[in-house]
């Protein structure tokens, strides 16, 4: 084979594999409902060890952004909150961010050296909602996680957080309440189905068999108006909610409860033992007391009645991705000509 060929050849290897790295590196696959990923996130090759010694080295953290296509909680935190130039600037500046599509076959390399696909990666980080939002302190632990969509205004309190350090001074739920104000009615809104004091929630004081959804809110917080307003008055959130017991408990209160595992707490102290920062949250716990489920970000109506449905139909006991439980019930209810607003 002559030299010239030779190089040839070379030269077509190496451009093999230069598009093969490219393509490694892209965050999604182009798809008819593709979410535009920012072009300043890292193309990454996905081995966490070498990330997190990058983004230390150059005096930042890293944020790993899980997502799918035709998710419209993605859309609206690329489409809204990386529109914002505070929020991208102080992104930029504070954190190397890389993108993973939960349904992904990319090779994900995890801090203790196993390789995974990123579908298996995100099952193994137990990621039940999109996006998922995960903050790497410089040892490889989890500084912060963001189980769903945070609006604008709470997720720069969430970079703050994260970027000065604040992970192991104060939890997130308190850095939240003295860094985030917002508009609000004021006040905590009744709702008949909701349980009457004294709060005991344990097994022995419930009506037997039914699960329990305790929610978590407060009173200057925009998005819990708008759940009375809108989540709480959707047909089928009503529908299922009558298969619950229902207590709605003041994020920072002071009422006394009896949890479901029987410890005497006041609201507040129930709620920071639970890792509660976003209102409204709801945590699900079976007729036992045990938990099994929650919410703690913001939702539409279609993914809140979703998740009661999850709990009460007992689908999270055969189905443990609740992504793939929202696509068959979103299926099911299409079959039957019933409409399916994801926003």
């Amino acid at each position: 084979m002559s030299w010239h060929v030779l190089c040839v050849a070379a030269a077509l290897a190496l451009a093999s594999v230069g598009a093969a790295a490219q393509r490694a590196a892209e965050p999604f696959n182009p798809s008819p409902n593709a979410i535009e990923i920012p072009g300043w996130f890292q193309l990454s090759f996905l081995d966490f060890r070498e990330d997190i010694r990058e983004a230390t080295r150059a005096g930042k953290r890293l944020m790993v952004y899980f997502g799918q296509d035709g998710c419209p909680y993605c859309a609206r935190l690329m489409g809204v909150n990386f529109s914002q130039m505070d929020i991208v600037d102080k992104t930029r500046r504070h954190f190397d961010a890389i993108a993973i599509n939960i349904w992904g076959d990319r090779d994900v390399t995890w801090i203790d050296g196993t390789v995974r696909s990123e579908k298996d990666f995100a099952a193994f980080m137990k990621v039940q909602f999109t996006p998922t939002m995960l903050f790497f302190d410089e040892k490889g632990g989890v500084a912060l996680r963001l189980n769903g969509y945070y609006p604008p205004h709470k997720f720069r309190v969430a970079l703050d957080y994260v970027a000065g350090k604040n992970d192991g001074k104060i939890t997130f739920g308190e850095f939240l309440k003295r860094n985030v104000g917002e508009p609000g009615s004021g006040k905590l809104h009744p709702q008949a189905f909701f349980l009457k004091p004294p709060y005991r929630l344990d097994p022995h004081h419930r009506q037997r068999g039914k699960p329990l959804a305790v929610l978590f809110e407060q009173p200057n917080c925009a998005a819990c108006d708008e759940l009375h307003t809108s989540g709480f008055k959707d047909p089928a959130v009503l529908e299922l909610i009558g298969k619950f017991d229902v207590a709605r408990l003041d994020r920072h209160g002071t009422q006394p409860v009896v949890t479901p595992g029987g410890r005497s707490l006041t609201e507040a102290a129930w709620a920071k033992a639970l890792g509660i920062a976003y209102t409204p949250s709801v945590v699900f716990f079976d007729a036992a007391g045990s938990e099994v489920f929650r919410i703690e970000a913001y939702l539409r109506p279609f993914h809140f009645a979703s998740s009661f449905d999850y709990v009460a139909s007992g689908a999270y006991r055969r189905e443990p991705s609740f992504q793939r439980y929202i696509q068959a019930r979103a299926q099911k209810l299409r079959e039957q000509d019933r409409p399916v607003e994801l926003w």
